[in-house]
């Protein structure tokens, strides 16, 4: 052997000791084609995910964080993930949880659907040092019954790029996220059923505990988030004693369990299981094991029939009492809160129905919908003309929806939870779709404000990812704003930060519009809320 040939050979064999040193380390590995891979070791084993260079962030898509909740394990509170050998491929989405297609604005890229769905994604910046940044884990929306970690509007990678690890998370929806049975209550060890849904999200906050410092997360600077069921889930997180270590800050965008998809006694859950049981044809009242036998699918194309959602439960376990309760009492966890609703969360047709938007036809409605009270409603949403029912009835609609529960929950919060709070209304109505077409004669009415969940790109800064919308320069910078304010509350419990217009707590009497003009303005809406109150009372 020539000198020469023994130098190309120490090279070689000193590259190969630094590739392996590299993969050990969680570091880069290069493929043939060059496009970057990573490896790093979670509690369960190694995962390898991808590295995208444009963006300089780490993806790990696909990671278990509970045992597939199959068979036996069907209606199971989640049991942590085993431990695999080898390296597991995190390069993409795993399976979405069973769910029936109820909503047209969802886009997946999961692996198809399937009761195992418990999996988890991971966004984290290139280099990031073990431990050192704030994490944002985002539950989704769609009431219980719909969503996946997988949608593109909840993707992590822009988040990701502002410095911090962000995670999305799959949870059990519908009949297997919140079934409530006498059966299952009995053979529980906590004698609780119906909030498997709720308690997978607990588990995934467990495994970002046990495993985000690996991703360079640090596991002291948590903060849950999430839109609609998933604010109302974020909600849930911060009222369960279970998560109350698990997290350092909150944030809900319209919807809490205080008057929203709220807990209901686990008798009623109960008695609502036993009831679908008998309907699914396997006799009058089929037993838990004959249930659990049956095939998924079936089970789901029940849930289209009457009787068929479900509602978390006030299980004595994951809530030891309703969360209206445990937030007053100042039992929830005690962590900085950020949360709004949007300003047309409902259309008027939430409380005129199919009728013209008259005066007299909006007072019949208020009538019908307040027995005996339709005047002292009428005084708080006014109106003189067919313009000011449209609005006051839009304002009433998404009050009732999802707005005064959001509300309450500040208010609670900030009233027994010795942490700062803000609150936000978001005002930008969507740009017009790409491919509208001309309004025809008995076209519905187009928004005039913001609808629900119209704000999660911009909050995410995801703008890019909705490609249905024309997205203007003007939504580019509401997005730039609203996810400058979401950053800086992740990273410090604040949302204030250098070259935003300043947001004052909630105990000042002040909420934030966020919109082209975003701006802090004396918040109107408590004396409306104070009426809502008073009908919620001991709920």
């Amino acid at each position: 052997m020539t000198n020469g040939s023994g130098w190309v050979l120490r090279v070689k064999l000193a590259w190969m000791a630094k590739l392996a040193l590299m993969a050990l380390t969680g570091t880069i590995v290069l493929n043939a084609a060059g496009y970057g891979q990573e490896r790093i070791r979670t509690a369960s084993g190694e995962v390898e995910g991808t590295f995208n260079k444009e963006t300089n962030v780490r993806h790990f898509k696909g990671i278990p964080y509970a045992e597939p909740p199959t068979g036996d394990l069907r209606w199971k509170a989640p049991q942590p993930a085993k431990s695999w050998v080898g390296v597991r491929p995190a390069a993409s989405f795993g399976p979405r949880c069973m769910q029936r297609s109820v909503f047209s604005d969802m886009n997946f890229r999961s692996n198809g659907m399937s009761e195992d769905c418990l999996y988890l994604n991971v966004w984290t910046p290139k280099g990031a040092q073990k431990g050192r940044l704030p994490v944002l884990v985002y539950f989704y929306g769609g009431g219980y019954i719909a969503g996946d970690g997988s949608e593109p509007r909840y993707d992590g990678e822009s988040m990701a790029r502002k410095g911090m690890v962000a995670v999305t998370v799959n949870y059990r929806l519908t009949v297997f996220g919140f079934f409530a049975h006498p059966e299952l209550t009995k053979e529980s060890p906590r004698r609780a059923s119906g909030n498997y849904g709720l308690l997978d999200q607990h588990e995934a906050l467990a495994w970002v505990k046990r495993n985000i410092a690996a991703f360079g997360g640090d596991p002291q600077r948590v903060t849950i988030a999430g839109e609609s069921a998933g604010s109302i889930s974020v909600s849930a997180q911060m009222a369960s004693p279970l998560s109350k270590g698990l997290i350092a800050g909150a944030i809900g965008e319209s919807g809490s369990m205080i008057g929203a998809l709220s807990a209901v006694p686990l008798a009623d859950g109960e008695q609502a299981g036993v009831k679908f049981a008998a309907g699914l044809g396997k006799g009058d009242s089929p037993d838990l094991a004959t249930v659990r036998a049956m095939k998924a699918e079936e089970i789901l194309e029940a849930t289209a029939r009457p009787g068929g959602r479900f509602s978390p439960t006030v299980d004595g376990y994951f809530f030891p009492k309703s969360p209206r309760e445990i937030y007053a009492a100042g039992e929830h966890a005690r962590v900085p809160l950020l949360a709004g609703s949007n300003s047309e969360e409902s259309g008027a047709q939430g409380v005129l129905g199919r009728e013209q938007p008259t005066v007299e036809n909006y007072r019949k409605a208020l009538e019908r919908l307040y027995p005996g009270k339709g005047d002292e409603v009428f005084a708080l949403y006014p109106a003189s003309t067919e313009a000011e029912v449209m609005n006051a009835a839009r304002d009433l609609a998404g009050d009732r929806f999802i707005s005064y529960s959001t509300w309450k929950w500040v208010e609670l919060a900030s009233k027994t939870g010795g942490k700062p709070t803000w609150y936000y209304r978001y005002d930008r109505p969507r740009p017009a779709m790409r491919d509208a077409q001309p309004q025809g004669a008995n076209a519905r009415p187009a928004p005039r404000g913001a609808v629900h969940s119209a704000e999660i790109e911009y909050a995410m800064g995801n703008l890019d990812s909705n490609k249905v919308f024309a997205w203007t320069p003007e939504d580019y910078e509401v997005s730039r704003t609203m996810q400058a304010y979401f950053v800086n509350f992740i990273r410090t419990g604040n949302p204030n930060g250098a070259g935003l217009p300043k947001w004052p707590t909630f105990d000042t009497g002040m909420r934030l519009i966020i919109d082209v003009k975003t701006r802090a303005e004396k918040e109107d809406v408590s004396r409306r809320y104070q009426f809502f109150d008073k009908l919620t009372q001991g709920r």
